[in-house]
């Protein structure tokens, strides 16, 4: 029997194929993040890692800087994305490519009809097509083998570039970053990247990817950047690391699950100018949320209208 929450994606899809307009009015953000309200994109599992969908706003407990904040906004609906998907596409994964390809198009196919998005590699470079950012899953996934290929990885400029692309997007923004290997050629840095996406609130979810390859002398085992899990547990986004044996779809379509599978938790900001710690917490035993671990706060002078 299908679940509630695949029961509630159903019934959103239905409603907005029957009214086209209903799409551009999900894609305006509620409320105005950062000024009147934090606001919180919460991934809840179980102890056997499974998604748990039907909580109510009682079940969660929300501390900021280790105080327990009021709770005032509250949604387990289904939420438009905007996504850039970032793909390794260096000499190491030349023989995976096709693998990765497959995988890309698993998270492509099961976008919602209101969610946007654009492709990018990285390699001695970094590219994202097409132009401008949009739903329309069968071009996206048809720029998927016209990506360039090379040598170098720039992992850090990669995600630095979604996050430019991100930055004039309103709503929820989203980086999906596949990688493996340490980065080997950028001139952003890896804290660079972490401040900006916790200052853009920009989830970055990252899939490190374990590949064997001959360099020209021997054959190399990669192993996926050790910032990779990092950006993801300080942004509320998943880290998945597998191994070169592993099925690639199947994590890809995971990561498309989780996004349009999460609760948005509001809470009042302090007026102090500072960087806060945040912690979401479920009261029933055996479950773990995941969200972003901070917040810039704003000050008296800048809470806006």
């Amino acid at each position: 029997m299908p679940s509630t929450r695949t029961c509630a994606v159903l019934a959103v899809l239905a409603g907005l194929l029957l009214a086209g307009a209903g799409v551009t009015a999900q894609q305006e953000p509620l409320f105005r993040s950062g000024t009147q309200l934090v606001d919180l994109f919460v991934t809840v599992t179980d102890r056997n890692g499974r998604l748990v969908p039907d909580l109510l706003q009682e079940d969660f407990e929300v501390f900021d800087d280790g105080e327990q904040a009021e709770i005032v906004l509250f949604e387990n609906d289904v939420r438009p994305i905007t996504v850039v998907v970032m793909l390794d596409t260096s000499a190491s994964m030349d023989l995976n490519r096709r693998r990765l390809m497959a995988g890309a198009e698993q998270f492509l196919i099961r976008m919602l009809p209101f969610d946007r998005a654009r492709v990018g590699a990285f390699n001695d470079k970094v590219e994202i097509e097409p132009a401008e950012f949009i739903g329309d899953r069968d071009e996206l996934i048809s720029w998927l083998p016209r990506l360039d290929f090379g040598n170098s990885t720039r992992v850090y400029d990669a995600a630095a570039t979604a996050l430019e692309a991100l930055s004039d997007v309103p709503g929820r923004r989203v980086v999906l970053l596949f990688t493996d290997g340490d980065d080997t050629d950028s001139n952003a840095g890896s804290r660079d990247v972490l401040n900006r996406a916790i200052t853009d609130e920009v989830m970055i979810y990252s899939i490190g990817f374990e590949s064997n390859y001959f360099n020209g002398a021997r054959y190399v085992t990669t192993r996926p950047d050790r910032n990779l899990r990092r950006f993801a547990e300080e942004t509320g986004g998943g880290y998945f690391e597998l191994t070169e044996a592993a099925d690639l779809g199947p994590t890809f379509t995971r990561v498309a699950q989780e996004l349009h599978s999460q609760y948005v938790i509001g809470f009042t900001p302090r007026r102090d100018g500072r960087l806060h710690e945040i912690e979401v917490r479920i009261k029933q035993r055996g479950m773990q949320a995941r969200a972003r671990r901070s917040y810039a706060a704003p000050t008296a002078t800048n809470d806006g209208p």
